[in-house]
């Protein structure tokens, strides 16, 4: 089996929202998580304002990438998620808010922690209680464990089980 490069992954969890919320007018909307198509990639370029070379992590096969988008209006991505489904739980490769949801003056809360909630969610499904995985950036190890009830398993490596993973799904898929 080729070994693969871990990304450290640097996502903030600024919020846990029962979807995303608007940071002006404190709206909730709801949202789904879909597969990416060659069509989507055009919009999450590096140009655009995108961090990481999405088009890369939808050709490799070994993985799948999901698009976060608020229902009834598909066509703005507000966040990427890229997993692949290991023997006994779900890694988390990447996962990068849409450029206007990151910063001081981002238009949404709780994209972060929807995506890791749909990457839980796909562990359920999977028959692995809930266990996902993914590397952290030193920084925000600590950050990870208050926020997500993450373990740090050692070196950059994060582990959710089976607690954490049920109350995040419960909060953002229990009416879907």
């Amino acid at each position: 089996m080729k070994k693969r490069n871990r990304i450290e992954l640097d996502f903030v969890v600024d919020k846990l929202t029962n979807s995303i919320q608007n940071t002006i007018s404190g709206d909730s909307f709801q949202t789904e998580i879909s597969h990416v198509t060659n069509v989507d990639l055009k919009q999450v370029s590096k140009k655009n304002g995108w961090a990481f070379n999405w088009k890369s992590e939808f050709n490799d096969n070994a993985k799948e990438v999901y698009k976060l988008t608020i229902i009834n209006n598909s066509n703005i991505i507000q966040g990427l998620l890229s997993l692949t489904i290991e023997p006994d739980h779900i890694y988390m490769d990447l996962l990068e808010s849409a450029p206007f949801n990151r910063g001081k003056n981002k238009l949404y809360d709780g994209v972060p922690g929807n995506l890791v909630a749909f990457a839980c969610k796909m562990s359920f499904q999977h028959g692995f209680d809930g266990y996902i995985s993914f590397t952290a950036k030193t920084k925000l190890i600590e950050h990870y464990v208050k926020t997500l009830g993450a373990y740090h398993f050692g070196g950059h490596l994060m582990i959710i089980n089976t607690i954490a993973p049920n109350r995040l799904v419960e909060q953002y898929f229990k009416s879907k």
